[in-house]
């Protein structure tokens, strides 16, 4: 398949489309050889990102071949704020598109399209975090612009850490 004949569409995600979005988030944890790392489930996906109070924002990529379209690809992000700059910022929590559609265009459509949302929200920044061993991301990420912040290290509590902190 190549560009010429495929057609992308962008659209964001609705709690219909839960198990999609949960299809999309088990197809990138076998990408980054941690399946079993994966605990979200339908019904916290639909509390976490579609409920009172979303804390996160899901946009899906469909290609049409032949007048058929299929999902091909997802971006899940969310909003924080540097005090730096004084606005909020954009960070992509997770790109994906299927190998079956990778090189059409869609992965930068993806960004583009949170670039604009992070224009139109007036955000300082769009962030995000790259395995150190996908080297085919890292340099199409380089090709956008995007600039590595090598001297920052990522912190994590989770678990059994961050029930033992929050009862300090």
């Amino acid at each position: 398949m190549d560009d010429k004949q495929a057609r992308i569409r962008l659209a964001p995600a609705t709690e219909d489309d839960v198990d999609l979005v949960l299809w999309f988030i088990k197809q990138l944890a076998e990408y980054e050889r941690a399946p079993n790392q994966v605990t979200a489930t339908e019904e916290l996906l639909r509390k976490n990102l579609f409920g009172p109070h979303p804390f996160a924002h899901v946009v899906l990529a469909y290609v049409a071949v032949d007048g058929v379209e299929q999902p091909a690809g997802f971006a899940l992000y969310f909003y924080n704020f540097s005090t730096w700059v004084g606005r909020p910022g954009l960070y992509l929590e997770d790109l994906f598109v299927c190998s079956e559609f990778r090189s059409l265009g869609i992965g930068k459509r993806l960004l583009v399209h949170l670039a604009q949302t992070a224009k139109e929200r007036e955000c300082g920044r769009m962030e995000w975090v790259v395995l150190d061993w996908n080297e085919p991301s890292i340099q199409f990420y380089l090709s956008l612009g995007a600039k590595q912040m090598k001297e920052w290290i990522i912190n994590r509590i989770s678990g059994a850490a961050l029930e033992h902190l929050a009862d300090l």
